[in-house]
């Protein structure tokens, strides 16, 4: 198919309405793929358990060290888009990782179940900062409509989110379809699902991406929005063939935690050596810019080391400690499967009124700057954990509410809105054009940073609660989420009291 220009960026930066059409192309790709990436996600701490026998320790340190690569290689991704392949080749390469790697799983999910994932980690890491980075380059710098984009567009991301996060695991434990599947293979089916929902996202994006006029154009292409001298095509070859290479190893790096620990105390001061080397070479104006999205950055680590406790130490807890009924013994469902999909269900009705009401407050000149909308999501994320806490108040022989729980997730959700999609939208605002898809990876470093802090928390949690009984592990698993409503609370006061000198660093930037 060509990928020739139709449109000129001007033409596509020139829409009327609230929104581009071109978004609508990337929420369906990135909603098939995060059904995916969540699927996948939602299993693993429960297959981990259940299936190949790890101890709760163990596998948080597990989940941990998988999440972090996954995150630590979107930098990698962001890097080999900006300067070899482009955002729309990079995606696709990625796209194809992750479904080989998806498909290993399906085949024999415990013979395959690393090397699978080696493949998962690394697509990942091709595919999800460039096509975030497409969605900022729908808008004109100064765009008052950017936010309300990257809101609507990170409905499309939950609601594969959701649909993965609930079902896959549902098939695994037999909440659903175990009728129609034997016991025997329904995690092949449940990892083999995966591997649908990312097919079907590449063939969208193959057969829409030339709506997309320039964006997302190979370095060296005539169209390209930045303008470079063509590579040799060998050099986008050994991209390739070296990231193939690099399989086996990964597989090694992610089956020992231990190995997790000297990565991420490498990658992430040669990132900052990397990202000031570039800084020296951007005007001062720049140069703010980029601090102000590196303190982004360092407090989103803070953000996510709490908030992914969801893939950890509250799957266990879900598992474990919460029974199956919702709204007073009116419907009964999976609790992993709440725990896995709760949070995206909330953000696909929640997202777009988001949208809106920062439409609606720009238009006021009300709207609070994203330093401000930093700070609240940590304040509601802090308030969330504490509903997490107060689960033991309505704890029956260790087994607790999950009307309560859920609850909690609502709350959490409310602080990743302020946060998360306003977070890849001030990276894109934020960055000079030659490094966006370096900043966006490295947003998605600091995500990495983040899950392995969450997994190292966990594993905290489950070391202290070995041979304890059911009631005494929620009250361990509680207090740990006390201490971590009041830190969040604590982080968010600071960054608001923070935000006059962001203000001045960001140059008129909101």
């Amino acid at each position: 198919m060509a990928t020739g220009a139709h449109n000129t960026l001007e033409e596509i930066q020139d829409f009327k309405g609230k929104y581009p059409k071109q978004i609508w192309r990337l929420f369906f790709s990135e909603m098939w793929e995060r059904f995916c990436f969540y699927g996948m996600r939602g299993m693993l701490v429960f297959f981990m358990i259940t299936q190949l026998n790890f101890g709760e320790k163990e596998a948080n340190l597990q989940y941990g060290a998988t999440q972090a690569f996954v995150y630590a290689f979107t930098f990698i991704g962001g890097l080999f888009a900006d300067k070899i392949l482009g955002f729309r080749k990079s995606l696709f390469f990625g796209g194809l990782l992750m479904i080989v790697g998806s498909v290993l799983l399906s085949i024999d999910t415990h013979q395959f179940f690393f090397f699978g994932l080696a493949f998962i980690i690394i697509g990942t890491g091709f595919f999800k900062p460039n096509i975030s980075t497409m969605v900022g380059e729908l808008y004109k710098d100064g765009d008052s409509r950017r936010d309300a984009g990257f809101s609507l567009f990170y409905a499309g991301i939950n609601l594969g989110a959701f649909l993965g996060g609930y079902i896959c695991v549902a098939i695994g434990k037999g909440y659903m379809l175990s009728s129609v599947i034997d016991e025997a293979h329904r995690w092949n089916v449940a990892f083999g699902l995966a591997a649908v929902g990312m097919l079907i996202s590449l063939i969208n994006f193959q057969f829409t991406k030339h709506e997309l006029g320039p964006i997302g154009l190979q370095p060296g292409h005539p169209d390209a929005i930045v303008k470079a001298k063509p590579l040799p095509k060998w050099v986008e070859y050994a991209v390739y063939i070296g990231t193939l290479l690099l399989v086996p190893l990964i597989q090694v790096m992610v089956s020992k935690t231990q190995y997790t620990d000297y990565f991420m105390y490498t990658i992430g001061p040669l990132t900052l050596i990397y990202l000031f080397y570039e800084m020296s070479k951007v005007e001062k104006k720049e140069r703010h810019k980029l601090i102000a999205a590196l303190i982004f950055i360092l407090f989103s680590i803070v953000f996510w080391g709490i908030y992914e406790q969801s893939g950890g130490s509250l799957s266990i807890f879900a598992a474990k400690n919460l029974n199956d009924s919702v709204l007073g013994g009116a419907f009964r469902l999976d609790p992993n499967g709440v725990n896995n999909s709760g949070g995206a269900f909330f953000i696909i009705i929640l997202a777009p009124v988001f949208g809106l009401l920062w439409l609606w407050m720009a238009k006021r000149r009300i709207e609070p700057n994203t330093v401000i909308k930093f700070g609240l999501g940590f304040l509601f994320l802090g308030l969330g954990f504490y509903v997490l806490y107060a689960t033991r108040f309505f704890a029956d022989d260790g087994m607790t509410s999950l009307d309560i729980f859920t609850l909690a997730l609502l709350v959490i959700t409310v602080g990743e809105l302020c946060l998360s999609p306003i977070g890849l939208s001030i990276m894109t605002k934020l960055s000079p054009a030659k490094l966006q898809g370096i900043m966006m990876g490295m947003w998605f470093l600091a995500s990495a940073y983040g899950q392995y802090v969450a997994g190292l928390i966990g594993a905290n949690m489950a070391e202290a609660r070995e041979g304890d009984s059911l009631m005494d592990k929620l009250i361990t698993y509680t207090e740990g989420y006390k201490q971590l409503g009041l830190y969040s609370l604590i982080a968010g006061v600071i960054l608001i009291a923070l935000s006059p000198m962001i203000k001045k660093l960001m140059h008129g930037v909101n």
